[in-house]
């Protein structure tokens, strides 16, 4: 397993294939979910949640 891990941090990359590599083990760690709802700033399941707590009209949010 060492010998593995040696040979591995050992090789050599390209700049391109380095920050690809990277960009894949932040993927990874993060989530690829969270990583595109960061990017774009929505919701991959399309629920909006707007108001929040007694913003209907049964919660007591408005007078109507």
């Amino acid at each position: 397993m060492n010998k593995q891990l040696a040979t591995l941090l050992e090789k050599e990359v390209s700049r391109k294939e380095f920050l690809g590599l990277f960009a894949l083990a932040v993927g990874s760690i993060f989530g690829f979910g969270t990583l595109i709802r960061l990017l774009t700033g929505h919701s991959l399941g399309g629920q909006h949640l707007s108001g929040g707590y007694g913003s209907s009209a049964y919660g007591g949010g408005k007078e109507q």
